[in-house]
């Protein structure tokens, strides 16, 4: 089965907006979770130019991420899968998650899902809440994960053919070979 397109551009994002907002430790250093409008800023710098835009003009958008942001690591790391899709469910319930069916330029039909509330951050929720339920539909529900590096407690999801990702990125696979290597030569 292949995975809706916007999936693969929707994970990275995902995670990153959950690590900005709850992270307290990323890549072996002590973070500040970003709050308020440094989040809203911050995220927003990520996103295309009329999402961007929409989220900026939202009317306390940090705040409101801050809440998706915690509700989306809740649902990553849930400990059973029931567990796990009982919380993206009541998040698609809550954001109003309603796909339809687009066709971009140079691109077949394919799939976007906003959630049908009134601000940007809610049509992100239903988004996100739907991306999740892809990845688990398509790949199974231990796609998810925090990062297995040492003080590092960013949140990951694994798209590749075969599972193989626990480190956050690409930093912190360093730090954990170099470590492993290290402790390795000691006697």
């Amino acid at each position: 089965m292949e995975i809706a397109c916007n999936v693969t551009r929707q994970a990275p994002l995902i995670a990153e907006l959950v690590n900005l907002a709850t992270a307290h430790w990323r890549g072996g250093a002590s973070v500040q979770p970003l709050a308020g409008e440094d989040l809203a800023a911050t995220f927003a710098a990520q996103l295309s130019n009329p999402t961007s835009a929409a989220l900026r003009a939202t009317q306390d958008a940090g705040r409101h991420l801050a809440e998706l942001a915690a509700e989306l690591r809740q649902a990553l790391l849930a400990e059973h899968p029931v567990e796990q899709a009982a919380r993206i469910n009541a998040m698609i319930r809550r954001y109003g998650a309603q796909p339809y069916l687009v066709e971009d330029v140079g691109q077949p039909f394919h799939l976007h899902f906003h959630g049908s509330g009134g601000t940007s951050v809610e049509a992100l929720g239903g988004e996100f809440a739907t991306a999740l339920a892809l990845v688990v539909d398509g790949y199974g529900p231990d796609r998810f994960g925090q990062c297995a590096a040492h003080q590092c407690e960013a949140v990951y999801i694994d798209l590749t053919r075969n599972a193989s990702r626990r480190y956050c990125g690409a930093a912190c696979t360093a730090r954990a070979k170099t470590a492993a290597y290290r402790s390795r030569r000691q006697p």
